[in-house]
């Protein structure tokens, strides 16, 4: 006699996380029948007697494993001659593939406190984990997740490993990366010309070398770090050195919050996310003469982090202090991913190498975080988050094969399916070749490991980028349109689309402040960096936003500071040479400057572009208090120790800014008047605050009076100026209490490391009004 059985189909972010024990645990809680198995659609569960498949399904949602998340469950019935008899587990099966993939996740307490226990079998050993914590992206080479589909599988599994594999009971049920020493990777530490120096030692032979001020490279996850002692000037000085990086500031790695002693400032809400699965870099306020000044010069925070593997607990234990821990490469070039690699490129500048012999399939770089008014801003989305799924609106829940390249600068491509975006983790500067073979990698991985080819290509209309270039060959190479989605306009559709704004909702002003981006055709400057737009997903229109300057000698005013100085003086402040004005060291320096060619160049519009450009405005500034480098090393680096500047700052009795009327288009030559009158009269810092206060009140209060002019009540802001944590702070609070909606990036970087979301979004858009 024929009878029915549910056949229940979840789909999500369900493998690899204890989702199919916690099935078996409640089938066996309520007595029921059945079987539960992993495929390429998520999880799909038979379940016997059907009529308890409602009540399953609630029970089930009320205590999913912590990691997994259900996009959708669908129940059918189904007839069967021979009813199950028991529940069980069964073998995956392989298909189209429609479910999520898990990022990296940090070590759980359980497994954290396993290899510090002398009584546990993996006392002491570097590549512990379990359903809840441990490699994934960075080891997966197909789906569905399973072990021979892992870096994983070389390591067959011992006699206790494997009955902990198979309990359903046990937490490391179906772990596809679990192992023990046994069975498991191994480490060792070798010298820089390959010979091993120790094995069963490694760890506190490692130790013992970072505390004499020896300098390491260490394989994690995803790459490879290069680490030295966080107190040792000399030692990071050295670091520097190598990496070419001589002043970009360094992340430091503590064993735990309380060695940070009087290191850092943080909150609960930064403490909580320094200790989640994640496990990010977070900016944190850093307390003075704690630090050796080339950690971070000039700047007031410090990015921390948290061991985040068992092997990086083990060596932070076997340590009295933090350790700096950056990323493996040399300036320009991406990390380093294989043992062989290291050898070549790290093993000169290094004195040793922390080497084992699991495979990375996948980059992952270590994620940054601020947290903003109580909630994490991601400013890198890597390790930890990525490839995680985004959920979209829900009118673009069809949206599905829309692959999206990003820009040059801090590359991270974006692949929609079903509904979902899948920000890859970040790759970069595409200015390295090996980073843009990189690039054609991550996308040729992760369509297929979400099996979704791609059907349209996004990217940056910029003629020079490479990114764009790599579009149109992929484009051509798979016979699919590409589509041009502008650089602001992308900016602000990103974060429409991570705040599931509606498709059909109306337009929203955007205020997008950045270095720079190819504007519009028609525009009447080339670039971009500075604009208050109206927009939606399909259109894009420029408002107003910061007048244009002459970018003194193009891409040269990009990294010295005095060019943007000069540049803002001569188009607001045309008598700055006037005696009353040269008090200012900065415009004494100038002067030795050859003037009389550059001011040829401005006036015969030779490499000097327009630019509406926010990051050059505070370079300008930078450069006028003297805060800036000459040459700058990194990107935005005058802006923040600006910004830093500002911070230390006495705000008691700071001039208010004398604004003009808002009902005008933006002009800035009262604010330099303005500007210059604070300077010859207060510190350094405190001009730099009264900077920071003018320019967000006269932005805030032009987007306040072109939102009431169109009808608007949701703000965007977004670009990589917004990553200043004062000047978000002094936009978004008086526009809220303006009563404002005012939406600002967090899931993705607000800078261009958010820009393949927006492109992927505005390319669905207006695919699908094309085809209506």
């Amino acid at each position: 006699m024929e009878q029915q059985i549910a056949e229940i189909r979840i789909r999500g972010t369900v493998q690899g996380v204890g989702f199919r024990p916690c099935v078996w645990q409640l089938a066996q809680d309520m007595a029921l029948c059945g079987d539960v198995r992993n495929d390429a659609d998520g999880v799909l569960i038979r379940l016997f007697p059907a009529t308890a498949a409602d009540s399953f399904r609630q029970q089930l949602e009320a205590r999913l494993p912590p990691l997994a998340y259900i996009d959708h469950i669908g129940i059918r019935l189904q007839t069967c001659s021979e009813p199950p008899q028991a529940f069980s587990i069964r073998d995956s099966h392989t298909g189209a593939n429609r479910t999520q993939i898990l990022p990296d996740l940090a070590t759980c307490a359980l497994c954290r406190s396993e290899i510090f226990d002398p009584r546990d079998r993996r006392y002491g050993y570097a590549f512990g984990n379990c359903t809840q914590c441990g490699p994934r992206y960075s080891i997966i080479a197909g789906m569905p997740y399973d072990r021979d589909q892992t870096a994983m599988a070389p390591f067959a599994l011992c006699a206790g490993c494997r009955a902990e594999y198979e309990q359903p009971q046990n937490r490391r049920f179906h772990t596809q990366p679990t192992a023990c020493a046994d069975c498991g990777p191994q480490l060792w530490l070798a010298a820089p010309d390959g010979a091993v120096l120790a094995r069963q030692d490694a760890i506190n032979r490692a130790a013992h070398l970072l505390q004499q001020g020896r300098l390491l490279a260490i394989k994690a996850t995803g790459g490879f770090h290069l680490a030295c002692d966080a107190r040792n000037p000399a030692a990071i000085d050295r670091l520097r050195h190598f990496k070419r990086r001589p002043d970009k500031p360094l992340a430091v790695m503590v064993s735990g919050l309380s060695q940070l002693g009087a290191g850092a400032r943080f909150d609960d809400h930064e403490r909580e996310l320094l200790q989640s699965p994640a496990a990010p870099i977070v900016l944190l306020h850093a307390l003075p003469g704690h630090w050796p000044a080339n950690l971070g010069p000039g700047l007031d925070r410090i990015g921390v982090m948290l061991p985040n593997t068992p092997l990086q607990h083990l060596l932070l234990a076997a340590l009295d202090g933090p350790l700096v821990m950056t990323s493996g490469n040399i300036d320009g070039a991406p990390p380093c991913l294989d043992n062989a690699s290291a050898m070549a490129q790290l093993a000169p500048g290094v004195d040793a190498l922390l080497l084992h012999d699991r495979a990375i399939l996948h980059r992952v770089d270590d994620s940054i975080a601020q947290v903003i008014a109580g909630r994490p801003q991601l400013l890198r989305r890597a390790r930890g988050y990525a490839p995680a799924g985004i959920r979209l609106p829900d009118a673009m829940q069809g949206a599905d094969g829309i692959m999206a390249l990003g820009g040059d600068l801090k590359n991270a491509p974006c692949l929609l399916r079903q509904g979902r975006a899948y920000p890859a983790p970040h790759l970069g500067d595409m200015e390295n070749p090996q980073l843009q073979l990189q690039l054609c990698q991550t996308i040729s991985d992760l369509s297929r490991l979400l099996d979704c080819p791609p059907r349209l290509i996004a990217c940056d209309p910029h003629p020079a980028y490479h990114s764009r270039r790599l579009a149109q060959n992929l484009a051509a190479e798979l016979g699919v349109p590409l589509l041009d989605v502008a650089h602001h306009h992308a900016h602000l559709a990103a974060c429409l689309a991570e705040h599931r704004y509606p498709v059909a909702g109306p337009q929203v002003l955007g205020l997008i402040l950045d270095g720079s981006g190819l504007a519009p055709q028609g525009s009447s400057h080339p670039l971009w960096g500075g604009e208050i737009l109206l927009a939606d997903y399909r259109h894009c229109r420029r408002l107003d936003g910061l007048p244009p300057v002459a970018l003194l000698g193009g891409d040269k005013a990009a990294r010295e500071p005095w060019r943007n100085l000069l540049a803002q003086l001569e188009r607001w402040c045309p008598d700055w040479e006037n005696p009353a004005m040269t008090g200012l060291p900065a415009l004494q320096s100038l002067q030795q400057q050859p003037l009389a060619s550059l001011r040829l160049m401005i006036r015969q519009n030779l490499n000097t572009p327009l630019a509406s450009s926010c990051g050059r405005l505070f370079d300008a500034v930078a450069a006028l208090l003297q805060v800036a480098p000459e040459h700058q090393s990194f990107e935005a680096q005058a802006a923040m120790q600006l910004e830093a500047l500002a911070r230390s700052a006495d705000p008691a009795g700071l001039p208010e800014l004398d604004l003009p009327c808002a009902t005008e288009p933006l002009d800035l030559a009262r604010f330099w008047h303005q500007l210059l009158a604070c300077a010859r009269i207060e510190t350094p810092a405190r001009t730099a605050l009264w900077f920071h206060r003018a320019l967000a009140r006269l932005l805030a209060q032009r987007l306040e009076v072109l939102a009431h002019e169109r009808g608007c009540s949701t703000l965007v802001l977004g670009g990589g100026c917004l990553q200043n944590r004062l000047l978000q702070h002094l936009l978004h609070t008086p526009l809220e209490a303006a009563g404002f909606q005012v939406l600002i990036p967090h899931e993705v970087p607000a800078n261009d490391g958010g820009l393949a979301l927006g492109q992927a979004a505005v390319a669905w858009a207006r695919r699908e009004a094309a085809d209506d």
